[in-house]
């Protein structure tokens, strides 16, 4: 199979896209650590921040390398474009796969970080779910679950 000028050009438009989304996570994570800076300063032996930290801090480094290799990825892509483009028909094929395999490795970071994402989300419920535990109110009966 050859390689065509638009196959790369496609992957072009494909990594700009998770580049945003990538950075929207960012964006998630810097107010969210805001927020949990306030809360820390407010009240600083609250175990529930305490055990945010650890997973804010993972989390902010796989986004970073998941940009690092979407970047790095983007950048090949480009190479791969240019070559083609100079008819170095080889070269651009290898550094298609080395673009393809960023690319790869950027969305395993990003699948890696929303299960951490997901803990950090249960220990928000956790925490609501003990509070709700401890106090007793008429809606129980709508907020209470199941315990089937």
């Amino acid at each position: 199979m050859e390689l065509q000028l638009s196959t790369p050009a496609l992957l072009f438009s494909a990594i700009t896209l998770l580049m945003l989304a990538f950075t929207n996570r960012f964006l998630a994570i810097a107010s969210l650590i805001r927020g949990l800076h306030k809360k820390f300063k407010d009240n600083p032996d609250e175990q529930l921040v305490v055990e945010q930290l650890h997973n804010l801090r993972r989390r902010l480094s796989l986004i970073k390398n998941m940009q690092l290799f979407g970047i790095f990825s983007f950048l090949l892509c480009v190479i791969c474009m240019f070559f083609l483009f100079k008819g170095y028909t080889t070269a651009a094929n290898w550094v298609f796969v080395g673009s393809m395999g960023s690319l790869l490795i950027s969305l395993g970071l990003s699948l890696i970080e929303i299960q951490i994402s997901t803990k950090a989300l249960n220990l928000e419920l956790k925490d609501m779910e003990d509070v709700f535990e401890k106090r007793k109110s008429g809606l129980d009966f709508i907020f209470k679950k199941d315990n089937k």
